[in-house]
């Protein structure tokens, strides 16, 4: 096999033809079972833009360093305490968007 034809081979991802007829796993046991509120919830979430999570993230570090120079320590380390938890939104609201609800 040829560099060339090796380094095409490796660009392509062998489960990309699989991922779009993916059907979610059916739940089989109803503990497991989301509720309305839970659904109303990932479909809400689902309609807000993900880059959103990301620029409330930034806006808050931005937001908690200037705090910091300014002299407001204890504000500065509350509000920089946001940016991880909006990053962790944003991840949610990506799965939920990627991978629908059940």
């Amino acid at each position: 096999m040829t560099e060339e034809a090796r380094h095409d081979r490796e660009d392509v991802n062998p489960a990309q033809h699989v991922s779009e007829d993916y059907e979610p796993a059916p739940v089989q046991r109803t503990e497991h079972r989301e509720s309305r509120f839970t659904r109303l919830v990932e479909q809400q979430a689902a309609r807000l833009p993900s880059h959103l999570f990301l620029f409330a993230s930034f806006f808050a570090m931005a937001l908690s360093l200037g705090a910091e120079v300014t002299g407001h320590a204890r504000v500065s380390r509350l509000v920089g305490m946001w940016a991880p938890t909006l990053l962790i939104l944003g991840v949610y609201n990506k799965m939920v968007k990627t991978m629908g609800t059940r």
